[in-house]
């Protein structure tokens, strides 16, 4: 009797790690699907020292990296809460940052936009941090990155938004360097990117929505549609993705066939519920993929489990 126990607990035993080999399997078949000409990741509102899921979700990133081999990660804003940092030598970069994306596969690019939380702190401190770490590439607030493989292209253009809300520029106490930016010069600029744009897919990043279900002040998106939303119809933008909801939304509007995209947090998302042009809303963390090809350009949401739970695509 001993020795049958000991063969049932051995049995099950094997039957489990076989089922979680063949997930793991399964996991890596789906990943591996994702992959395209050029992929990329899209992550934000990260800044919980590894708490709320952050870390594990990193360890996934990683993982998920050896698989598709992403060029890039794209930060988009409030990678430290609550209050920025002070400096470059702040103890939050090593707690909010190095020592939780530390999978090997995340030393690559990361090109970081600028967060409302970052803003409540010393934002010239997130770009000069470009000097300390090989891995961070902020050459200003507002910048372009282009990416050419085998005939696809792509522009990422990242805009720094806090400036372009007045809830943020008419708080110098609280967002002290927000009411300091030019915000007509990064609107122009904007336009000039567009206007010069002739690869085969324009994205924007920001990190405030301009289309969103959300409780937060809804004179953030009237801001960004009054200012950014006519500039980005006006030159066939296909993809607007930012973060600041902690949660996951594909939303479309009438007489716009620009995808909004709200990518959910990397740390602590939130509920959400549907809203007008809603396509898709989840309230799980987790991240995005950007993949894509001459013909095809493909997002896709990423739980903490590593499941792709909804993907947009766009063709030509």
């Amino acid at each position: 009797m001993k020795r049958t126990g000991v063969f049932k607990k051995f049995f099950l035993a094997v039957s489990f790690l076989a089922l979680a080999v063949y997930a793991n399997a399964q996991y890596n078949n789906d990943w591996h699907d994702l992959k395209g000409e050029l992929n990329f990741y899209v992550t934000n509102d990260m800044g919980r020292n590894g708490y709320y899921e952050q870390k594990p979700i990193a360890e996934l990133m990683g993982r998920m990296a050896e698989e598709i081999g992403p060029e890039c990660v794209f930060a988009v804003g409030d990678i430290h809460h609550f209050e920025g940092v002070r400096s470059v030598q702040d103890p939050l970069w090593t707690t909010n940052f190095e020592n939780i994306y530390t999978h090997p596969e995340l030393m690559i690019p990361w090109y970081p936009v600028l967060g409302n939380h970052e803003y409540r702190g010393s934002t010239q401190a997130v770009i000069d941090y470009a000097d300390i770490s090989r891995r961070w590439e902020m050459p200003a607030r507002y910048y372009s990155k282009v990416f050419n493989e085998k005939g696809t292209s792509i522009r990422f253009i990242l805009l720094d938004t806090s400036p372009l809300i007045s809830k943020y520029r008419n708080d110098s106490i609280k967002y002290p360097d927000a009411c300091k930016q030019n915000l007509q010069e990064q609107i122009d600029w904007l336009e000039n990117e567009l206007k010069k744009a002739k690869e085969n897919w324009i994205v924007v990043m920001g990190h405030h929505p301009i289309y969103a279900q959300t409780p937060k002040n809804e004179s953030e998106r009237k801001d960004m549609q009054k200012l950014v939303d006519p500039i980005l119809r006006k030159y066939n933008v296909d993809m607007y993705i930012c973060g600041h909801i902690h949660n996951f939304q594909h939303i479309r509007k009438n007489g716009s066939d620009i995808d909004y995209i709200v990518n959910s947090a990397a740390a602590l998302s939130r509920k959400v519920s549907e809203t007008e042009g809603t396509r898709f809303c989840s309230p799980e963390p987790g991240y995005s993929v950007i993949t894509l090809n001459q013909n095809e350009l493909k997002l896709s949401m990423i739980d903490k489990k590593g499941t792709v739970i909804y993907t947009i695509n766009r063709t030509k």
